[in-house]
């Protein structure tokens, strides 16, 4: 059996041998660090699957940072998964990225454009098993540090700066507010670690209000992350400027792990007063704002930022609901939906642009990627026999047993909501013409990755034990 902690490491030895290799390889063809990216991550996640899941130990001198619980293990599948894929669509933003970087050779930037994600992975993977605040920090850090110069990597796109700057300083508020709620929460009960925090919190001499008010920091923080509202200002201007993969990787990866933390963190928190109160206020507005602000965009980029903060609402009424099971699968669905319609969003982008008149006669000029659309749309919406479909019914049914009838209600509104603004795309695709007849290229890599991805929606749609024994 392998050791958990070295499934972090191999992805940073991964990366950092990939950018030495680049430096040094000046002649090298740079796809080769893409695909040799490919096959580390592939290698990273089958050993996943040899690690024995342990429980947390909080008073063990080395270990009271760190889980290998089942919990942390599937997050850390969802972050190689999104990796390799948002990779695979990064080979297909290459010109792109050649053409906004001013270097001295044709492929100046891909070497680092390709070996970054590895860096935001092995973040990503340190957050799912963070169980101490301090850990929590370094590796929300890394991720975050990471996606700074990921954001702003084409620097001559104008669009593409000011997403870097609005994320950077937005970022470095959101750290603040968490680096100061952890000082509240370390003040009131002297430790870090959350397991221990939580023990503390049943001390009758526990001074509440300190502890109350670092909790609160500390959700804001996270409400940045999750792009839940009223936190979420960052999120449609990043996601429009962003190279189209980045912001694929910013919607799934930083996600998921943005919940895992919030799950975990939650377990001491919620015995604090008013706790839950605030997370149903922040359900209802997310829900709310992310589906009416969504329905008059007419660029597919803001249109799926607007999306993803919807999305987040789905997610904050199974965290409300304290159902893990309903969660997770949430974030699988989001992640197949999601990266299929930026893995199609990234094709089409290069052939015009990322407006919905972009997307007029695709049906016509790319059968397969209409189709691959339609089903990522449909799937977002909520069709049956779709995981998205059953992503929402878990997270209903879930929300139903913990007596949250009103956020039901919202959710089921905020549903309808959604048929209207994703099916624009559907009939811009299929019903409206186009001036431009050019077919579009699909690499047999992209077309593989494609077609896994609609399996995934329609098995998991149909099918969902498999993800429900990866919890046990």
């Amino acid at each position: 059996m392998i050791s958990a902690p070295y499934l972090e490491v191999a992805a940073i030895v991964l990366g950092v041998v990939l950018l030495l290799v680049e430096s040094f390889s000046v002649q090298l063809n740079k796809r080769v660090i893409a695909y040799a990216a490919l096959l580390g991550l592939a290698a990273i996640f089958l050993s996943t699957f040899f690690v024995a899941p342990t429980p947390a130990m909080p008073h063990a001198p080395l270990w009271n940072f760190y889980a290998s619980d089942a919990l942390s293990l599937f997050f850390k599948r969802i972050a190689l998964a999104t990796t390799a894929l948002v990779i695979i669509m990064m080979l297909d933003y290459a010109p792109v990225v050649c053409a906004n970087i001013a270097g001295a050779t044709p492929q100046a930037g891909l070497g680092e454009f390709f070996s970054l994600p590895l860096f935001t992975c092995a973040g990503l993977m340190w957050m799912s098993s963070a169980i101490d605040f301090v850990m929590i920090f370094v590796s929300l850090e890394l991720v975050t540090i990471s996606f700074y110069v990921l954001v702003s990597f084409t620097r001559r796109n104008p669009l593409t700066l000011e997403a870097g700057v609005k994320y950077l300083v937005l970022s470095a508020l959101s750290t603040g507010f968490l680096v100061y709620g952890i000082t509240w929460i370390f003040g009131v009960t002297g430790e870090t670690n959350l397991y221990r925090i939580a023990e503390a919190f049943t001390r009758p001499e526990l001074e509440s209000t300190g502890a109350l008010l670092g909790a609160v920091l500390i959700i804001i923080s996270l409400g940045f992350k999750i792009a839940a509202v009223p936190f979420h200002i960052w999120v449609p201007d990043v996601y429009q400027g962003a190279p189209t993969p980045v912001t694929a990787f910013l919607s799934v990866g930083s996600k998921a792990a943005g919940f895992v933390v919030l799950v975990r963190v939650l377990q001491p928190l919620l015995m604090l007063p008013n706790v839950r109160a605030l997370l149903v206020a922040l359900a209802v507005l997310t829900l709310l704002y992310g589906n009416l602000a969504a329905l008059p965009q007419s660029n597919l980029k803001r249109l799926l930022a607007y999306s993803s903060i919807a999305h987040s609402g789905y997610l904050l009424i199974a965290v409300v609901a304290l159902s893990g099971r309903a969660l997770a699968f949430y974030l699988v669905a989001y992640l197949l939906m999601t990266l299929l319609s930026f893995a199609v969003l990234v094709l089409v982008e290069r052939h015009g642009g990322c407006e919905l008149e972009n997307f007029s006669g695709l049906s016509r000029r790319s059968p397969f990627l209409a189709f691959a659309m339609l089903i990522a749309m449909a799937s977002l919406a909520g069709v049956p026999f779709t995981a998205g479909f059953l992503g929402k019914f878990l997270v209903f049914d879930a929300a139903v047993a913990a007596h949250q009838y009103t956020l039901v209600a919202i959710g089921i509104i905020t549903v309808a909501a959604g048929f209207y603004y994703y099916f624009k795309v559907v009939r811009a695709m299929y019903w409206e013409t186009s001036s431009s007849g050019e077919m579009i290229f699909i690499s047999p890599l992209t077309r593989m990755a494609i077609i896994a991805m609609i399996f995934g929606i329609f098995f998991f749609g149909v099918y969902p034990q498999p993800l429900f024994n990866a919890l046990r």
